[in-house]
């Protein structure tokens, strides 16, 4: 990327292996162990991460754009309640069965397709310590290496899967990578909110970040989304974060402390971004979803326009 300084002596050891190799981004962890309240009391039973855009659960959405991306190695941070994630990735023999006696050819291979996508793995966050601690959590899984990092609220349309264009960069400048896009400032107070360097392009020097600051003390409109690649160090720097006035373990925080030893670029990814983690953008996201799906598409289109709404 012209204009991009190369990291140097920032950049940690760690992205490098010990006979020298550059080491690939290879897995991607999910946290998934919230409770879902602000879709109570559907959630009251089920996953957030299983409610359905049209037929398809929002989490598959973003474990596809992982598969798309080439991250094949999933790992899924649950909690209690949250059983139907890993059923829904698994193997289903006796549906399977059932489909195939009754020659439902088309929706066996579906099922099917659901559960070879990827290889999961699965471990439990007991407490509800914040994102930050659930990250921490996939340590062990994860190991010494460069990661991804998927926010399951967030269903990204884009040409080019969003953390594909994330990992070239990645590639490239060899150093953690946050997908940010503009904000308005009324709402940064629900948002990691950074301050930057602007690049050349859709990539930004990071110079410091803020977890959820009142609009006046927002140091830019870049928020930060639903999309990470980070180094292993961050788990060092997640041990040491002090939990905030929520009693949380904040990603934001950690990637502060990041900051000071190693260079983060923030990425104003192409794509167009639904919230699905509230009512509206979950709507949003359905509505748009519907729209663009062969079989109720126009069906669907035109039954929007000829709706009257006063």
């Amino acid at each position: 990327m012209q204009g991009m300084q190369r990291p140097g002596p920032m950049l940690s050891s760690r992205a490098v292996t010990r006979t020298g190799t550059m080491v690939r981004v290879r897995k991607a962890v999910f946290p998934a162990a919230g409770f879902g309240t602000r879709f109570l009391p559907a959630t009251k039973a089920q996953p957030k991460e299983m409610l359905p855009l049209v037929d398809k659960p929002v989490i598959q959405y973003v474990v596809e754009e992982a598969i798309a991306s080439g991250l094949r190695n999933i790992i899924v941070v649950t909690g209690r309640g949250k059983r139907a994630l890993e059923d829904h990735f698994d193997v289903s023999v006796e549906l399977e069965q059932f489909l195939a006696e009754h020659h439902k050819a088309d929706l066996l291979e579906t099922v099917r397709t659901v559960s070879g996508l990827a290889n999961f793995a699965y471990v439990r966050q007991k407490e509800q310590l914040g994102l930050g601690h659930a990250v921490l959590v996939a340590r062990d899984l994860v190991g010494d290496e460069p990661f991804a990092v998927f926010l399951g609220d967030d269903v990204i349309e884009a040409p080019v899967p969003a953390m594909k264009q994330m990992l070239d960069l990645f590639e490239r400048e060899r150093c953690a990578v946050l997908a940010v896009e503009k904000v308005p400032r009324s709402m940064s107070s629900s948002y990691g909110m950074v301050r930057i360097e602007p690049g050349p392009g859709r990539a930004h020097r990071v110079l410091d970040l803020v977890e959820k600051p009142r609009p006046a003390e927002a140091p830019s409109d870049l928020g930060i989304i639903g999309r990470y690649i980070l180094p292993p160090d961050i788990f060092t720097h997640l041990e040491r974060t002090a939990v905030d006035g929520r009693g949380e373990i904040q990603l934001t925080d950690a990637l502060k402390s990041l900051l000071a030893e190693q260079r983060i670029l923030a990425y104003e990814f192409e794509g167009i971004r639904y919230d699905t983690g509230h009512k509206l953008g979950f709507l949003k996201a359905t509505v748009e979803c519907a729209l663009r799906r062969a079989d109720v598409g126009p069906e669907f289109r035109a039954w929007l326009k000829a709706l009257r709404l006063d």
